[in-house]
C-alpha cells in the first residue's frame, strides 16, 4: 500500500468496467433525484462509449425518489414501506436515465436484481446473457437491487457488495466505485486529521478490512468496509477496483485516460473459472460442514475431493445440488461446492470411508461428497 505504484489507472486499459454511483451522488441530500448529477453521470458514460469502452452503471437512489414522490420526510424502517417506494422510486429513476442517456444518443436498460436471482445457476447464466446482449446493442444496462420484493433472506444488501456481483458476472476489467468520500484512509480521518491516504493497494489484502472503519453518509447504506469487501470480492474475476470521491470534476474520464484518483486496489489472485466464480459469488449458503484438520489440508494443499471421513459436523439443512460451505475447526471457511448429498444423508455418512457410504444410505450416489470440479478453495 504505497503511492509508489504503477501512476497509470487501471481503468485506462479496462474496456468493460462497473461503475457504482452512490445515492449522495444522485440525490438531493436524500430528498429525492438531483437530475443534474444524472445528466452528469450520463455525459461520462457517454462519452466512454465513444472512446469503445463498455459500461455497466449500478445506480442507487430508488428508495430516496419514491420518499419524494410519497412525501415522506425520513426513510422508513418497515420492509413493506421501503418496498412501496423502492417500487414508485425506481419508475423515476428509470424515466431519468432514460432522458439523459437519450440526449447523447443512447438507451439505457433497466435490470433489477436479487441475490437469489444470482444464487441460481440458470438465472444467474440468462442475466449474464442478457447483460452482454444489451451491451452488444449499444445500450447501457442500469442495475439495481429489487428492493420491490427482496427480503432479508435474498437481499444482496448494499450496491457496493452487488457492483462486485454484476463486476464477476460479466467478468469486467474493472469495478468503479464512486462515493462522497476521496477513498480509504489508514485510520478514520474524521478522528484522526494525520490519518495516511491509501492511493494503492492490493484487493483482499486483511490489512485494508482494519483500516476500513466507521460509516460513510446517512443517505447510503455502505460504509468504506463494504466497499473494500467489494474489492475483494471482484478481484476473484481478475477485476480491479477503483474507490473515488464522486464529486471530483469528470472523475469518470480522468480515469478512463489514466489519472490515478482515489483508491485503486488491484487484483492479483488468479481468475476464477465462471462456474467456480458463481460458486463464490453466494452470499447466503445452505449449510456448513466441518471439518477435521486432514480434510482441509487435502482441499487446500493437495487438490483433493471432500470424502465423509473428513467431515466432523454437519449444519444446516440442505438437498444435492445446494452449495455449501466448508469450514476449519476454528469456523474459518476453507472452501465451497455443490453437495452431492442432501444434509439428513450427509449426517448419517460424516466421519465414515466412503466404501460405507452404500451400506449406511442402501446406496451410492457418489464416492465423494464434494468432488473436486465441483468446488472451490477460498
Amino acid at each position: 500500500m504505497t503511492a509508489s505504484a504503477d501512476p497509470v489507472s487501471v481503468l485506462a486499459s479496462a474496456s468493460r468496467i462497473v461503475a457504482k454511483v452512490g445515492s449522495s451522488l444522485v440525490t438531493n441530500d436524500g430528498q429525492g433525484l438531483d437530475f443534474k448529477a444524472v445528466a452528469h453521470w450520463a455525459r461520462q458514460i457517454a462519452l466512454l462509449h465513444k472512446q469503445g469502452k463498455q459500461v455497466v452503471l449500478v445506480s442507487s437512489g430508488a428508495i430516496a425518489e419514491g420518499m419524494a414522490r410519497l412525501g415522506w420526510p425520513k426513510r422508513p424502517t418497515a420492509m413493506h414501506e421501503l418496498q412501496a417506494a423502492a417500487a414508485v422510486g425506481q419508475m423515476g429513476l428509470a424515466q431519468a436515465y432514460e432522458v439523459a442517456f437519450s440526449k447523447h444518443g443512447l438507451r439505457s436498460a433497466q435490470i433489477l436484481l436479487t441475490h437469489e436471482d444470482l444464487a441460481d445457476r440458470q438465472r444467474y447464466l440468462n442475466a449474464r446473457s442478457t447483460i452482454f446482449a444489451l451491451l452488444r446493442l449499444g445500450v447501457v444496462p442500469i442495475v439495481n437491487e429489487n428492493d420491490t420484493v427482496a427480503t432479508e433472506e435474498i437481499a444482496v444488501g448494499d450496491n457496493d457488495t452487488l457492483g462486485a456481483l454484476v463486476t464477476n458476472l460479466i467478468e469486467a476489467d474493472a469495478l468503479v466505485i464512486l462515493t462522497d468520500q476521496r477513498g480509504l484512509y489508514e485510520a478514520d480521518p474524521r478522528k484522526d486529521p494525520d490519518a495516511r491516504f491509501v492511493g494503492h493497494g492490493q484487493a483482499g489484502d486483511p490489512k485494508l478490512e482494519s483500516m476500513a472503519g466507521g460509516s460513510g453518509s446517512g443517505i447510503g447504506k455502505g460504509g468504506m468496509l463494504t466497499k473494500i469487501l467489494a474489492a475483494r470480492r471482484a478481484a476473484r474475476s481478475g477485476a480491479h477496483t477503483v474507490i473515488a470521491s464522486g464529486r471530483e470534476p469528470d472523475v469518470m474520464l480522468r480515469l478512463a485516460a489514466g489519472e490515478c484518483i482515489g483508491t485503486e486496489l488491484r487484483a492479483s489472485t488468479p481468475v476464477l473459472s465462471a462456474r467456480k466464480q458463481w460458486m463464490a459469488d453466494h452470499l447466503r449458503l445452505r449449510g456448513r460442514l466441518i471439518l477435521d484438520e486432514g480434510a482441509v489440508r487435502a482441499l487446500r494443499d493437495e487438490g483433493k475431493s471432500l470424502l465423509p471421513v473428513g467431515v466432523s459436523r454437519v449444519e444446516g439443512a440442505f438437498a444435492p445440488g445446494d452449495v455449501v460451505a466448508c469450514l476449519d475447526s476454528k469456523g474459518r471457511e476453507c472452501a465451497r461446492g455443490l453437495v452431492n448429498y442432501s444434509s439428513s444423508d450427509a449426517r448419517r455418512i460424516m466421519g465414515q470411508p466412503s466404501s460405507k457410504i452404500g451400506e449406511i444410505l442402501g446406496q451410492v450416489t457418489e464416492t465423494e461428497l464434494m468432488h473436486r470440479d465441483n468446488l472451490i478453495v477460498l
